[in-house]
Order: C-alpha cells, then structure tokens, then sequence
C-alpha cells in the first residue's frame, strides 16, 4: 500500500495550498477530492439538472470520467476527458457540488475513483472526509481548521482574483450554511478523523502550515526514505 497523507477539513481553511505545498516538497500525488465533485457538479449544471432530482443525478453520474493530472503545482481536473479546472471555481458550482456531497450515491461513486488514485502512489490528499471515510488507514491524518471570519475572507479573495467580486458577508453565510450541511449530512461528514494531528491555520501563512504537516510526516516511522530525503 502506498504511503497516503490526508489532509481534512472546512472549505478555506487552506487545505489545497497546504496539500499542493506539502505534495510538491515530497515528491507525492497531489489529490483535490473537492475537485471532483465539483467537476460532477458542473456535469448537472450542463445538464440543468438538480441534486433533489434523483434521475438527473443518475444521468451525471453515469457514463462520466473524472479524473486529476498536472503537478501539485499545476493540477489538472478531467471531465469526460475535457480540461475543467477553471470551469469548476464559480460559486454556483461549489454550491452546487457540496449539495451533490451530501447524496449518498454520488460519495460512494466518488470515494471508488478517490480509492483508486492510491494505485499512482504515494499521496497528498485533501478534503473533508479522507481520514475517516476514503482512506481510514491513512499513515498521516491532519485535520487543518480556521476561524469562519478568516476562512471567509480567504474565500473572497480568491474568488476576487479569479474576477468574481462577491461581498464578505455573503460568501460569510455562503460558508456557513456549507459547514452546516458537511457535518450534520447522515453519509461521511465532516469531523476530525481519529488519530489526525490537529493544525490552525489563521494567522499562519502556508509555509508554516506545511512545515508543521511536513515534520508530523518525517516524524512518522513508515515515512518512505526518498520522501525522508527532501526534510533538508
């Protein structure tokens, strides 16, 4: 089996810049799994289907190809072999992806293809229910958390420099009724995995953040060498 770090948490918490940080310093897949649903999402909303439309979400599920490519630095989302990277950060899309995570239906399928990335290889995996549902037997479990305001603002930002402005009270509220739904859905919600090392992440810059998984990574005994190697 190969060495799998997992990386959970709350949206804006920092997870992808410290997933793809820590990935590229070990050499690791860096795997996106909120990427993947939001690539399904965007599926349904070509579709203008609806997640409270069991028959739409049949139709997007079946027949579809998502997969992940590219560098932790340069990742790349596949939809029915089209390149989706850009496609799937809208707000519309991330709303509508979180409420497709909450379906049953659509996890199973979707913790199938994530199991399967294992195969690759060594892994950086980040999300909201890896440690406790996708890979339980996870070497590493990190839960990476931050308070609501700072994850909001992170979120605003982000969505500013992708040229989508959107006031910090709404994405505020958008956040919260998202954290809602994760951890009070009945299949796989959020919530820190046993055993994962707890990090905060506000007022921390990633650097440091990575520097924090990176030594609880080098720390633990099954840590590949070649992996041990790059702690210099």
């Amino acid at each position: 089996m190969s060495f799998v770090i997992t990386i959970d948490g709350p949206s804006a918490a920092g997870k992808s810049t410290v997933a793809r940080s820590v990935a590229a310093r070990l050499g690791f897949l860096y795997v996106d799994t909120g990427a993947l649903y939001r690539a399904l999402a965007l599926k349904l909303q070509w579709g203008e289907g609806s997640p409270d439309d069991p028959a739409a979400v049949d139709r997007a599920l079946a027949g579809t190809s998502v997969d992940l490519s590219g560098s932790p630095e340069h990742p790349h989302v596949w939809l029915d072999g089209q390149d989706v990277s850009d496609l799937i950060r809208t707000p519309e899309v991330s709303e509508l992806s979180s409420r497709l995570a909450a379906l049953p239906v659509v996890r199973r399928r979707l913790v199938e293809i994530q199991r399967g990335l294992r195969e690759r290889g060594p892994l950086v995996g980040e999300g909201r229910d890896l440690g406790t549902v996708v890979f339980p037997d996870a070497e590493v479990k990190i839960y990476l958390d931050a308070a609501p305001v700072t994850r909001a603002r992170r979120r605003a930002r982000e969505l500013e420099q992708r040229g989508l402005p959107v006031p910090l009270d709404q994405v505020l509220a958008e956040m919260q009724r998202r954290d809602e739904r994760d951890r009070m859905r009945a299949d796989s919600p959020l919530r820190r995995a046993e055993g994962a090392v707890v990090i905060e992440s506000s007022g921390k810059d990633v650097a440091t953040v990575a520097a924090e998984v990176l030594r609880v990574v080098w720390a633990h005994p099954a840590c590949p060498p070649a992996a041990r190697g790059r702690a210099d």
